[in-house]
């Protein structure tokens, strides 16, 4: 392995991990008024419900699917489904909303360039947004022929194994990517690389997505009535908000 395999994949994952969680708490403390999404909505509906839907449904699925295929240690799933039929499943599951996503974005990037209300009330970071998760997208479509000359899921099982060695800060995760594709290299890397912009862009909202949880454990209100006639600590029954 080269100096800038182990500088790419040995190094550079640790500054996207450090500057995607301390740079998203300082922004959260310091500018909270432009922790939003700042929805283009008001200036023209047109394509964004589906841009927006076909792009939030496809992202979603493969965020949770990389997060769980790529973390998962392989003893666990090993007794339910074998290496080869997890890589079939993820590359047809993965497929699909790969497509669901890349066209949601696809819409969404073309309505922010050829709409000229919204392209002059758009931010540089939100088109160079899109534009990157346009390419990882239409990366991350391309890597399903690869993975199809091989179906043992052997180098998915590598590539999870870089992952789960990267997370558990263990050694010799650089040289399990010996031989992989250079599609599949970028593919990480500008996988990578969205969690380094995130504290940066509107992706911030999606940690107050996470954060709605909350409100599924979150206590009653005690709502007190202000009529006089009512006797001192009488108090209406517990609502939910």
């Amino acid at each position: 392995m080269s100096s800038l395999d182990h500088a790419l994949f040995g190094i550079y994952p640790y500054i996207c991990l450090a500057v995607f969680l301390l740079g998203s708490l300082l922004r959260y403390d310091r500018d909270q008024y432009s922790w939003k999404s700042d929805s283009s909505q008001l200036l023209r509906r047109g394509t964004l419900r589906w841009g927006s839907n076909l792009f939030h449904i496809g992202v979603l699925f493969l965020f949770f699917g990389h997060t769980v295929g790529m973390l998962t240690p392989h003893f666990l799933y090993e007794p339910f489904i074998s290496a080869g039929n997890k890589q079939l499943m993820a590359m047809v599951s993965g497929g699909i909303a790969g497509l669901a996503g890349f066209a949601g974005v696809s819409l969404l990037l073309h309505r922010r360039l050829s709409d000229e209300r919204i392209r002059i009330n758009s931010k540089f970071s939100d088109i160079a947004l899109l534009v990157l998760l346009w390419i990882q997208l239409a990366l991350g479509l391309a890597t399903i022929p690869l993975s199809a000359e091989h179906l043992d899921g052997g180098m998915m099982m590598r590539l999870a194994e870089w992952a789960q060695r990267i997370v558990t800060f263990r050694s010799g995760a650089v040289e399990l990517l010996a031989g992989a594709s250079w599609i599949f290299k970028l593919h990480m890397f500008l996988g990578m690389s969205l969690f380094l912009v995130f504290p940066f862009t509107r992706l911030v909202h999606v940690w107050s997505g996470f954060g709605t949880l909350a409100y599924l454990v979150r206590p009653y209100q005690l709502v007190r009535s202000r009529r006089l006639h009512l006797p001192p600590g009488h108090e209406q029954a517990p609502q939910q908000r």
